[in-house]
């Protein structure tokens, strides 16, 4: 694969994956590289290029955290202030919680919470807040929040979903609610993403030099400000944005996902490089989109991304993993055929039942392994690659469980 070209790639994982439509950018070299390949709905199938707009899921987050820091620079905001400086009917459960959450943890997901403070401060709505400070100054004109702007566009990417016999349907639910808009409202285009990334790559002005933030602003948004353990997200979050050291390279980015759309945004600043990957189907679209983004590093950068190997099966760590763990929304079990694990991970039947809006179905069972350091990895699947921990007691006893910063406790 090493000799292709990016067309050529792309082609090939979406069809290795079984993706409708797939829409890749590249900048790199002071050049920008587009290729696509398929269509934007299996019903009513359009070519899929670098204007067609996907959802973007959690990738939205660094718009909102960037349009923070606009605020931060203007001094409307401060970052160490405690929340309920700028929210004063906050309430939680815990005063103390209440009384020391920062801004800061509203922006590097250590909060729990997803407030609109950006409201508070502008005294405009979310979404005239975010286009305001950021869309319109940088010229981001594919990237929307509101269904009707998003549905008049003449290339939209629809989400399909696989069902247990593997065929697709046409998921009808386009995105969440708008009060999901600042983590996951967003909708883009591969063109725009990459104009996005080349900004954050820069020195805080806007394509036709008006300065939109300080120049060390950028800079200091990828800075670690918290650890992640065992993550495939990152080795550590900045503001907005995670950071991960891959091939002794430092790489800056967000994944996000939709309703059967999945995209992928990933920068190496000191390369001057990013790749974009957005892709319309589960549950292949994660493990496609992944194999682009490490094709790009590689191809490009000569920068090598590869998984850890699990260690050999062994029994006593199996027997103390082994049973049922849930959160509030979904179950998490365990189980063994005494020499491979396996990891099924449900979303709560009266929850999908209780819900109005459309959920994808499940994902199957996947096999993982066990790492060093109450670790491990997923090794089949939608999910390969993905990464955890499992959290003890003070006794040493496995009380807790960790998958892509969701946290499951033990029930068995």
């Amino acid at each position: 694969m090493s000799g292709m070209t990016l067309a050529a790639l792309v082609t090939a994982a979406a069809e290795k994956f079984a993706i409708p439509g797939v829409a890749v950018a590249v900048w790199t070299d002071g050049t920008e590289t587009y290729a696509g390949h398929g269509v934007t709905s299996l019903e009513d199938p359009r070519p899929v290029g670098e204007h067609t707009l996907y959802s973007v899921g959690s990738i939205s987050k660094t718009f909102t955290a960037t349009a923070m820091m606009r605020l931060v620079a203007q001094g409307k905001v401060d970052l160490d202030a405690p929340v309920r400086r700028y929210l004063p009917e906050l309430v939680l459960p815990n005063e103390q919680w209440t009384s020391e959450m920062t801004v800061l943890n509203l922006l590097n997901h250590t909060a729990g919470l997803d407030w609109r403070l950006i409201v508070k401060v502008t005294g405009l709505t979310f979404e005239r807040a975010v286009a305001s400070l950021i869309l319109e100054p940088l010229g981001l004109s594919d990237t929307r929040y509101a269904m009707t702007d998003i549905m008049a566009r003449p290339s939209v990417a629809m989400g399909h979903n696989a069902d247990e016999n593997g065929q697709y349907a046409v998921a009808r639910q386009w995105k969440d609610n708008r009060a999901n808009n600042p983590g996951g409202g967003v909708a883009s285009s591969v063109a725009d993403l990459l104009r996005w990334a080349r900004f954050h790559l820069g020195d805080g002005r806007a394509p036709d030099g008006t300065r939109v933030l300080p120049a060390g602003t950028l800079h200091q948004m990828r800075v670690p400000t918290a650890k992640l353990q065992s993550s495939t997200l990152g080795d550590a979050i900045g503001i907005g944005w995670f950071l991960r050291d891959v091939d002794s390279v430092r790489t800056v980015g967000h994944g996000g996902s939709g309703n059967g759309q999945f995209a992928e945004l990933l920068m190496v600043p000191e390369r001057d490089f990013a790749v974009v990957v957005a892709s319309n189907a589960s549950p292949g679209g994660v493990p496609c989109n992944q194999a682009i983004v490490r094709w790009a590093l590689e191809h490009y950068l000569g920068v090598v991304d590869r998984d850890p190997e699990p260690e050999p099966y062994d029994q006593v760590r199996a027997a103390e993993i082994v049973g049922a763990y849930e959160n509030d929304a979904m179950t998490f079990t365990i189980t063994t055929d005494g020499s491979t694990l396996s990891l099924e991970v449900l979303l709560k039947p009266e929850i999908r039942a209780a819900s109005e809006v459309e959920i994808p179905a499940d994902y199957d069972p996947f096999a993982f392994g066990l790492l060093p350091e109450d670790e491990y990895i997923v090794t089949s699947g939608a999910l390969k690659g993905q990464r955890g921990f499992f959290t003890r007691d003070d006794s040493g006893a496995v009380v807790g469980a960790d998958l892509a910063g969701r946290l499951f406790t033990r029930l068995s």
